[in-house]
């Protein structure tokens, strides 16, 4: 079971580094999966995914408190605002205009009512 749980954060890790490169496509919440599926697999890809310098802190922050960093709420906004306008001007029709803005706008009020995490995290040690 633990190779299964490995394979899933690999493929998480994979999606999420994809997903830096790619706007569209979302890089936190398949961090988020990974950690999961690493935490239930190997502690030493765990630790090396929440003792990095950049996505750590977001994994940390989400796992403690449920934060999700100022940052990341303004880019996932900008994200979102793009995504929607590109569906208006490729003409999609009303009718998936209209179900495109009810999901982004439910997606947009949770993020806004999420925490944001303030100052600096301290990473507790894992055992």
């Amino acid at each position: 079971m633990k190779l299964i749980w490995a394979m899933l954060g690999l493929l998480a890790m994979a999606l999420a580094i994809i997903g830096v490169v790619l706007p569209l496509l979302p890089t936190v919440p398949f961090l988020l999966l990974a950690a999961f599926c690493f935490a239930r697999s190997s502690q030493k890809l765990h630790r090396r995914l929440i003792s990095h310098k950049t996505f750590g802190p977001m994994i940390i922050a989400w796992t403690t408190s449920g934060a999700i960093g100022l940052t990341a709420k303004r880019y996932a906004t900008l994200s979102i605002l793009a995504v929607f306008s590109l569906s208006i001007v490729v003409a999609l029709t009303l009718s998936a205009v209209i179900l495109l803005g009810l999901v982004l706008t439910c997606v947009l009020g949770f993020i806004s009512t999420r925490p944001h995490r303030q100052g600096r995290l301290i990473i507790l040690q894992m055992s």
